[in-house]
């Protein structure tokens, strides 16, 4: 068999499953190790990727499933992350294989010729894009797992589902899935968050939070030589509703001084009374490479003193720690 042949047996879509809540800038990292193994890469934000393999597999010469396993032992000892990984011949089997692995991480490889065998016993739940209604919906009919889901004739699948919906879910449950991997990056944004262990009516206590992630914010964008544009803040509240509101920054910036001013301006807009806060978001959003920033003469010695703390700052960071260094309101009220 020659390499064409060879690689068309493979199954050759992969799909990474990363962390829960993992930070943005430690994701945007594992699309990197991704992209060493193939061009062809589509970010599925906030903790996904697809991976086309079939000419990974001709460059590296190596099956899907050991290019599977050089990714998590990169992973793991670059970034001290494991990750989930299915790969199958299809877009649906690949990632239906990835929730497969146990949380811990692992590869899962499922073969061309076995898929439909592997679909059948699982739970109709399980099949990738049959979300808990559709899998309520299809078992309260006596559909329980793929096997029977592929026997069920489309349009009875459509009258339980909906039009559109049902139509997938059967051509998905009968391997018929001819999605492409489609290249996408990442938006090119930083965001940082913060989850509060106990519901939150201190003011105080909320904006000294607020002012951790400008810092968070500020050294990340630094570290990436970005700078953003605009920012947005989101509050989240008890009971699950949450309130956000984007603005722009009179230039792009990555400073803590000019993220500051308009990360408090963005809260005040808020108007908070009494809403008891569970967490906070603030992406830096419209990034553009910090040496496009033009840099001007300032007359502010005050400025240009906090400029060089903040400096003098990443270098510590650099060296020992992000949670070393910082305002002194954070380490007073934030814990």
């Amino acid at each position: 068999m020659n390499a064409d042949a060879s690689a068309r047996a493979e199954s050759t879509v992969m799909h990474v499953r990363c962390p829960d809540r993992l930070p943005e800038e430690v994701y945007r990292q594992v699309l990197e190790q991704l992209a060493d193994l193939s061009p062809v890469v589509q970010a599925l934000p906030p903790s996904a990727a697809l991976v086309e393999l079939r000419g990974a597999l001709r460059y590296h010469g190596a099956d899907a499933r050991r290019l599977g396993e050089v990714l998590r032992i990169r992973t793991i000892s670059r970034l001290g992350v494991d990750v989930r990984v299915g790969i199958g011949p299809s877009v649906t089997v690949a990632a239906t294989a990835s929730a497969q692995v146990p949380t811990r991480g692992g590869v899962l490889a499922i073969e061309p010729d076995h898929a439909d065998e592997w679909l059948g016993p699982l739970p109709v739940e399980a099949l990738y894009g049959i979300g808990p209604r559709q899998a309520t919906a299809l078992r309260d009919y006596g559909i329980h797992c793929v096997g029977l889901l592929a026997t069920v004739p489309p349009a009875t699948v459509q009258r339980l589902l909906g039009g559109k919906a049902g139509r997938l879910a059967a051509e998905r449950a009968r391997g018929n899935d001819p999605r492409p991997v489609i290249p996408r990056a990442l938006p090119d944004s930083a965001t940082v968050r913060r989850v509060f262990s106990q519901h939150t009516l201190d003011g105080t206590a909320v904006r000294a939070a607020l002012l951790d992630l400008v810092v968070q914010l500020g050294h990340l964008l630094r570290q990436r030589g970005q700078a953003a544009r605009a920012l947005t803040l989101t509050l989240r509240f008890a009971g699950g509703t949450s309130w956000d509101k984007t603005r722009r920054l009179s230039e792009p910036s990555a400073h803590e001084d000019d993220l500051r001013v308009l990360a408090y301006q963005l809260m005040d807009a808020a108007g908070l009374q009494r809403g008891r806060l569970t967490g906070l978001v603030l992406k830096g959003q419209d990034l553009i490479d910090a040496a496009q920033v033009a840099q001007q003469l300032s007359l502010d010695g005050a400025r240009e003193d906090r400029l060089a703390a903040e400096a003098a700052m990443d270098r510590i960071r650099a060296k020992y720690g992000q949670g070393v260094v910082g305002p002194a309101t954070i380490f007073r009220r934030v814990s």
